[in-house]
């Protein structure tokens, strides 16, 4: 008997921490935004929250800290306490191009976030209007070719993944193209509906609406493989590009030094609601794909994405604003 109670009480003493590390914060759960309310991250973020919350049985609220594209969400986030109150719904700009462009920024992302799960890829896709002659990626280059520097491409801004993209599309093509930086994707979009810009590498979240309703002419999108949204627009590297992957992401993450175990459990439970049918189709409809996973699949991608990112940057000597 007296064998026994002990055992029992061994087995309590092995089990307790592990529970206790795995609890979830009892009060609310603020999920951080750096981008204003009604933009793509905002209502990826939302819609998760919302399942979330009810998963869990307490309140997961959206803030937005906007600006700085990101950045001052991400250094607000890692300045938090790291007992998982506050997580960063995190993406591109903020965790794999502000490090390499701007490194002065106020935090670094390998030592201050915890990655928790990858939300979902979005590529870019290669658009110019209507009046544009090329309609394929060999025309394009073509095209640059016999006018460098005279064929423009927008961007909602340096640093965005308009321009990574075209950076990249000048290294691999080996051409000389203007960047035409502008404050946002709304006000590039004007623009390249009136024909004062020739083309961009836009985000699928804002190509989609120009594209579907045939504004805008479609000559390829920057995945791996097509988007389920877009089948019948080839890919970059169906057009001579192999390995040409532009896109935005978004992901999970909380401040640095989060206990692995709450981290883990976290993991589970985000990749649960991802896999619900509302969110997926969501998700789809913004044109992420491929999110989902462990921790270590969402770490190292980050770190794939930091050494991509670095080496167009330096590469193309990338300046900041």
């Amino acid at each position: 008997m007296k064998r026994r109670t002990f055992l029992t009480a061994m087995a309590g003493m092995a089990v307790a921490p592990l529970v206790k590390a795995q609890a979830l914060p009892a009060g609310p759960v603020k999920l951080i935004v750096g981008f204003s309310p009604g933009g793509g991250t905002d209502t990826m973020a939302r819609v998760i929250a919302q399942h979330l919350g009810a998963l869990w049985g307490i309140p997961v609220v959206v803030e937005n800290k906007a600006g700085a594209s990101g950045v001052i969400a991400a250094t607000y986030v890692a300045q938090q306490p790291n007992d998982g109150t506050t997580l960063l719904m995190t993406n591109f700009s903020n965790h794999a191009i502000a490090p390499v462009l701007m490194p002065k920024i106020g935090y670094d992302v390998k030592r201050d976030f915890s990655p928790i799960m990858l939300v979902g890829i979005t590529p870019t896709v290669l658009i110019g209007n209507q009046d544009q002659k090329a309609n394929t990626v060999a025309e394009l280059v073509e095209l640059c070719r016999k006018n460098p520097g005279q064929i423009s491409f927008g961007s909602a801004g340096v640093g965005a993944a308009q321009h990574m993209a075209l950076e990249m599309f000048k290294l691999r093509a080996k051409i000389d193209a203007l960047h035409v930086p502008y404050r946002g994707s709304g006000a590039m979009a004007t623009d390249l509906l009136g024909g004062q810009i020739n083309y961009s590498f836009e985000t699928m979240t804002s190509a989609t609406p120009l594209v579907s309703s045939g504004k805008v002419k479609a000559l390829a999108q920057t995945g791996a493989q097509r988007a389920k949204s877009f089948p019948d627009i080839p890919t970059m590297a169906e057009q001579g590009f192999p390995g040409f992957e532009a896109g935005t992401w978004y992901g999970i993450v909380g401040p640095g030094g989060m206990n692995p175990a709450l981290v883990q459990r976290m993991n589970e439970d985000f990749n649960r609601v991802v896999a619900m049918p509302e969110v997926a189709e969501k998700l789809q409809g913004f044109g992420a794909e491929d999110g989902g996973g462990s921790v270590d699949k969402f770490s190292a991608f980050i770190d794939a994405e930091l050494k991509k990112w670095a080496e167009v940057v330096k590469e193309a000597n990338v300046q900041p604003v």
